[in-house]
């Protein structure tokens, strides 16, 4: 009835936790991995999986080839990330009748637990963190986005209380390396939609995903660049209580909460100068600071 969607890249460390946890639960587990230097592939084989190579561009592009390639034949595709772990909770959810609902109702969100060196962050407003995880196959698609991307259905939007485990196990060092390029994509994403405007339509999205966006977009992105994130890292520290998350707590929310988006606002500050002072485009300045040539 489900088919798992897992893209991997060097994922030795986490493939056969996430595949063991959702395989019972599911009808097909699909690993597209982007030509990995470890032995991801093989360990996603042994666990059963149907894996699947295709040089990767962004994650958009990338689950969408593998809703269009891995000959998908079940009603419902899962979306899940290859250090995530599906609950026995979401696993009894999906594998009753919880799907057979009325046909206007094309995707599901789920909870998204994220734990951090060891710690299940509950607060900061990170806690429960609702995302549109699964959807009737040929009613759904990752929207064209570097950064933040959503699944978009055609359809309404219903929701599975039960949660998905975010624990990434490697070091903090690579989570740091790891967020160094969601920046940059970030930023890429941000200068991309300045040249095309386009917007996937707010009712193809979850609830929660349409708030967070007007307000990353409408509140969070007309503050003062350099200023908006200390205000951030403050209401998640102090005003959404974040400062009980503990020392984990403390760093994951400095780090992701104030770090990241100030590593952010540079970046587009760094993209912005070289922009006026030198007379490049948008697509410019993306190819020159971040190697990437974009199609306008």
């Amino acid at each position: 009835m489900i088919t798992a969607v897992i893209l991997t890249f060097n994922e030795s460390l986490h493939i056969e936790r996430c595949v063991r946890s959702v395989s019972p639960y599911v009808e097909r587990v699909v690993v597209v991995d982007s030509y990995s230097v470890d032995d991801t592939r093989d360990l996603a084989s042994s666990m059963g999986a149907d894996v699947f190579q295709n040089p990767w561009k962004n994650y958009a592009t990338q689950f969408n080839w593998a809703l269009d390639n891995a000959n998908i034949n079940t009603p419902w595709v899962l979306r899940l990330d290859a250090d995530e772990i599906v609950t026995d909770q979401l696993g009894d959810l999906l594998s009753g009748q919880c799907l057979s609902t009325s046909d206007d109702v094309t995707g599901f969100t789920v909870n998204r637990q994220i734990h951090f060196l060891g710690r299940w962050i509950r607060r900061g407003g990170i806690y429960p963190l609702r995302m549109l995880r699964i959807f009737k196959y040929g009613k759904g698609r990752c929207e064209d986005r570097w950064m933040d991307e959503h699944i978009v259905v055609d359809g309404d939007v219903g929701h599975l209380d039960a949660d998905i485990v975010d624990e990434n196990l490697q070091s903090l060092s690579w989570w740091t390396e790891k967020h160094n390029g969601y920046a940059s994509r970030e930023v890429i994403d941000i200068l991309v939609n300045r040249i095309d405007s386009k917007v996937e339509p707010e009712s193809a999205m979850s609830r929660q995903a349409k708030i967070k966006r007007w307000v990353k977009e409408s509140v969070y992105g007309k503050l003062p660049l350099g200023m908006r994130p200390g205000l951030y890292f403050f209401y998640r520290y102090f005003i959404r209580l974040g400062f009980l998350d503990g020392w984990q707590g403390m760093v994951f929310h400095t780090l992701q909460g104030f770090w990241y988006r100030f590593l952010v606002d540079a970046k587009l500050l760094e993209a912005q100068s070289l922009m006026r002072t030198e007379g490049l485009s948008e697509v410019d300045a993306i190819e020159r600071l971040h190697g990437v040539r974009i199609e306008a």
